[in-house]
């Protein structure tokens, strides 16, 4: 497998300088304008700007993650849904021509991964976020607010457009679980939280690019059986990208923890994977902000849980738990 990070796409010298030299060489980035300060990646320019920045400083860009642009009138079914899925396209056809060929998305429509704590104290005073279910009020208004059938209806709709592209460039679509993984949040339905609904899924569209980010986190709130989930889907060769992160609790209520101090024995699930065939790009996900870090006000994106020194102890962990297991990370 192949260790990655989620780096900011606009050049920021601490994080990119720590990333190499824990040897880190596969970047992940969002590389939205909002992140970049460029204009949307489904510009052919401005992508390839971004690509030609990380190579320059030593990084292939392996992969893109999260929303590259609103993506809401696609999940939501709005009328300019056709605009919005011509620059998918357009953003494949980018990707393809520059050589990048994992695209992690989700369909949470309105609300992305969500938390109501942000601050909670893990070991030493580091700050991890949390979950806990309450009587929210809805967090959006009726007219963007969807039912279950109908987001499936529209996912059915947007993969049934952009499957071919995908298929052509060799770009693997790789499907992130809802982060916390409920069938609701603050009133807003969701269809990506359980293993029957990647079953799906994969069985409605048997494509060679529709897989699956396997999101240990998030799919360890659901309380199924992860390493059952896993070997059935990595023995399809649909688990195209691998999320690490561990929580304690259960999908309505849970907390972050660092990567070495959850309940789950990491060097454990790390053979599970690797013996299940798994050889795609691994990325320790949230991380507790740590001493001397800005905790920044989540809104879902690069924000809560994406500081630097959090992962870059999780790089470490994770390299020594493979090379003690003689398993290649793809790091120097």
């Amino acid at each position: 497998m192949k260790l990655s990070l989620l780096l900011p796409p606009k050049f920021d010298e601490r994080k990119w300088t720590l990333a190499r030299q824990v040897g880190i060489k596969q970047a992940i980035t969002l590389a939205s304008s909002e992140y970049s300060d460029k204009p949307p990646p489904y510009e052919y320019a401005s992508l390839k700007s971004t690509r030609d920045t990380f190579n320059e400083f030593g990084f292939e860009l392996f992969g893109l993650e999260g929303d590259q642009f609103d993506m809401d009138p696609i999940k939501l079914g709005l009328p300019n849904r056709d605009e919005c899925i011509e620059h998918f396209i357009q953003l494949l056809e980018n990707m393809g021509r520059l050589d990048i060929r994992l695209l992690c998305y989700n369909f949470m429509a309105s609300i992305g991964w969500y938390r109501t704590e942000t601050d909670l104290p893990e070991r030493g005073g580091a700050l991890v976020s949390g979950y806990k279910s309450v009587n929210e009020e809805p967090h959006v208004s009726p007219e963007k607010q969807v039912s279950t059938e109908k987001l499936w209806d529209n996912l059915s709709y947007f993969l049934k457009a952009v499957l071919p592209t995908a298929e052509k460039h060799g770009i693997q679509l790789a499907m992130h679980p809802d982060d916390p993984p409920l069938p609701s949040i603050r009133g807003v339905n969701r269809i990506m939280y359980n293993g029957e609904a990647f079953d799906r899924l994969l069985r409605d569209f048997p494509s060679e690019s529709n897989g699956i980010t396997f999101c240990h986190g998030s799919l360890k709130a659901t309380g199924e059986d992860l390493k059952l989930l896993s070997k059935k889907w990595m023995s399809q060769g649909k688990v195209f990208f691998l999320h690490f992160r561990d929580i304690k609790g259960t999908g309505d209520d849970f907390r972050e923890t660092f990567h070495d101090n959850g309940p789950t024995p990491m060097a454990e699930y790390v053979q599970h994977y690797h013996d299940c065939g798994f050889r795609g790009a691994l990325r320790p996900d949230h991380a507790p902000t740590m001493y001397g870090e800005n905790l920044n006000s989540f809104h879902g994106g690069i924000s809560i849980g994406y500081e630097i020194l959090g992962k870059v102890f999780a790089i470490g962990y994770f390299k020594g738990i493979c090379d003690a297991r003689d398993i290649p990370t793809g790091t120097d």
